[in-house]
């Protein structure tokens, strides 16, 4: 089973994450996940921080002359701007965050919450993915994720290829795939910046190259589609998640939701085998299982929760009504939330091959996908 744990706190000296199950025998590189650490801290809307940190990976354990061996993996992602012993604590707990839960919670500080409550954490779930994608890159998948709606404008996407969006949205400060959605985008999160306001966001991650049969039907907690909407429901400031139509499948009749089947000799080579669909309205996923079409996942991002115009709250000591406590944040972090799914949903792709085809060593893996590929043909 592929799995991570991270530590760390948004101001402590360091972020960890350590990656347990994963296969020997990957090549891996450090500077495609050094390019996702800066992407996250990317995007127009973004605060001070940035500017201090440069994210960059540490590979810890887990890794010989550039190959790993199946033992633990440990990825580490410094705090430059490590200052906590020195920082004190919020007297008043800021609505959207988890300062008034969690103070109660566990009879403490806030500082102690927010801590690592802080969206901060998610420097090395981005490491984990990206370390995941190099072994999604050896059966030919790939993951990505781009912004489609900034506080209620959509960004509708242009034609073009999956190489020809890549480009689009690596030119974009936004990480849409319309740039000529940008200029007024980047005007209404300046305009709420100086209102002291704050936007959110819907994100979608395309996942390509899928085989049939991730998952399964089998049990309720090894469903792909449930794993998938768990790991992506717990990023911070996460609040729905929908996979193909989604809520839209609920208002239309069924004949404009399913897919129908149709069969392509021609492709029978392909990881579609085959089986065509003139739509994917289920977003690559039936039963829990993948169908051999792209898996299509959105993810909605509340408006970050500090305001540079605090709202209503109380002094935890006096209980008597306050502004909440404030501190250095962003306006808008979708684009930077675009990143952050983007790599929880390759590592939860990742984590399905690897249950798929076994998890000792890539060579094995590899046999045993082709072999699977050849009996699927032939069924």
């Amino acid at each position: 089973m592929l799995r991570y744990l991270t530590a760390g706190e948004s101001h402590g000296k360091t972020l960890l994450a350590l990656v347990d199950g994963f296969p020997a025998g990957v090549t891996i590189d450090t500077d495609p996940i050094d390019v996702e650490l800066k992407r996250r801290q990317g995007g127009y809307g973004r605060g001070g921080r940035q500017r201090i940190e440069s994210d960059t990976v540490d590979i810890r354990t887990g890794i010989w002359k550039g190959v790993t061996l199946g033992s633990p993996i440990a990825l580490e992602v410094v705090n430059r701007d490590y200052k906590l012993e020195r920082l004190d604590d919020l007297p008043r707990p800021r609505p959207g965050h988890g300062d008034l839960t969690g103070a109660v919670k566990y009879l403490g500080s806030i500082r102690g919450i927010l801590e690592r409550a802080s969206a901060r954490e998610t420097a090395v779930r981005v490491a984990a993915g990206a370390l995941a994608k190099q072994l999604l890159a050896a059966f030919d998948m790939t993951v990505f994720g781009y912004v489609v709606e900034v506080g209620g404008e959509k960004i509708e996407p242009v034609d073009g290829t999956l190489d020809e969006l890549r480009t689009i949205r690596d030119q974009s400060e936004l990480y849409g795939l319309n740039l000529d959605r940008d200029p007024a985008i980047k005007k209404m999160i300046d305009d709420a910046g100086k209102d002291g306001d704050t936007l959110g966001g819907v994100v979608e991650v395309r996942v390509d190259g899928v085989p049939f049969g991730l998952g399964t039907h089998a049990q309720w907690d090894r469903k792909l589609d449930g794993r998938l909407a768990q790991a992506v429901m717990a990023v911070q400031a996460i609040k729905g998640v929908e996979i193909g139509l989604g809520f839209e499948a609920a208002r239309r009749p069924g004949s404009q939701v399913h897919d129908p089947i149709h069969y392509d000799e021609s492709k029978k080579s392909t990881s579609t085998l085959g089986y065509e669909r003139p739509t994917n309205n289920a977003g690559g996923l039936e039963a829990g299982m993948t169908n051999g079409q792209p898996i299509v996942i959105r993810a909605a991002k509340k408006p970050i929760s500090t305001l540079a115009k605090p709202l209503a709250s109380i002094n935890l000591e006096t209980k008597e009504p306050e502004e909440a406590s404030y501190e250095r944040s962003d306006v808008c972090a979708i684009s930077a939330a675009s990143v952050i799914v983007e790599n929880v949903v390759a590592f939860e792709i990742a984590g399905a091959v690897i249950e798929k085809f076994g998890g000792d060593s890539l060579q094995e893996m590899r046999a045993r996908y082709e072999l699977f590929l050849e009996m699927a043909r032939k069924r």
